[in-house]
């Protein structure tokens, strides 16, 4: 079981425009902790910061300032060192079009993550540990999706083999970066329902991030909402959803659609 804290994390990107220059707080003094078997949603709106988080708990970008721990120890250097966090820490990306390589079939972009993180198993192991990837996410039979390519498969099922790649390595913690909203809607709460289920069977800990607020009352333990950069609002998902401290949040509540309350005003 993996425990990843973030602590009093700082962004600041530095833009340059001819002679002049200006630094972007992207993210400033965040901190949070993801804990084995509890969801943990980051919602706010586009631009809030929420995806560059989500970058530097995947070492796409350093922070600025402050740590990254994992079970209470900063992460090395080095590529050792980072393969091992990448086993213990890995990302669904939110473009299941853009995330996997056209040129390649299923079954090698599962293939890959297997061998790099369990090098010790022989052809066999790797072939029988890529179709059980498989059908944990529902794709069966199995045998018929490893050989297919990106381009034969729906959005939804793209989706699933990044989920299945993700958990290629058995990692703790699961990084899921807007996973749903560039999905049909129809299909949108089978993936939601498989990470939560598989989240369940692993004892994972999941930072969910989203803008809908619906789906992270119902799928996450905690919601932390994020507003230029920084937390503004933290707690239980049912608190911070149905009686808001900030006027951020109370914002947000107002913006989205709640079919339940529409009744309640018609009536």
């Amino acid at each position: 079981m993996t425990t990843l804290e973030v602590r009093d994390v700082t962004k600041v990107y530095k833009l340059r425009s001819g002679f002049r220059s200006a630094d972007l707080r992207a993210v400033d003094g965040v901190s949070f902790r993801l804990e084995p078997g509890r969801t943990t949603a980051l919602v706010g709106q586009s631009g809030s910061g929420k995806s560059t988080i989500a970058k530097m708990l995947m070492h796409l970008e350093r922070p600025t300032s402050g740590q990254i721990l994992v079970d209470g120890a900063p992460v090395g250097r080095g590529r050792r060192a980072e393969v091992a966090y990448r086993s213990q820490v890995q990302m669904v990306f939110q473009d299941p079009f853009g995330s996997l390589n056209p040129y390649h079939s299923v079954g090698h972009h599962l293939e890959r993550p297997v061998r790099l993180h369990h090098p010790r198993l022989g052809d066999t192991e790797v072939r029988e540990r890529v179709l059980a990837l498989l059908r944990r996410v529902r794709l069966d039979p199995a045998e018929d999706y490893a050989q297919r390519r990106p381009h034969e498969l729906s959005g939804g099922q793209r989706q699933r083999v990044a989920i299945a790649r993700a958990l290629a390595p058995e990692p703790g913690i699961l990084v899921a970066d807007e996973p749903v909203s560039m999905l049909d809607v129809s299909i949108r709460l089978g993936v939601l329902n498989l990470l939560a289920s598989l989240q369940e069977e692993d004892d994972l800990g999941v930072l969910y991030i989203t803008h809908d607020l619906a789906t992270a009352r119902h799928f996450s333990d905690e919601i932390l909402v994020m507003h230029r950069g920084t937390i503004v609002e933290r707690g239980p998902a049912d608190d911070v959803i149905l009686r808001p401290q900030h006027d951020y949040t109370k914002t947000l509540r107002a913006a989205s659609p709640d079919p339940e309350r529409r009744l309640a005003e018609l009536s």
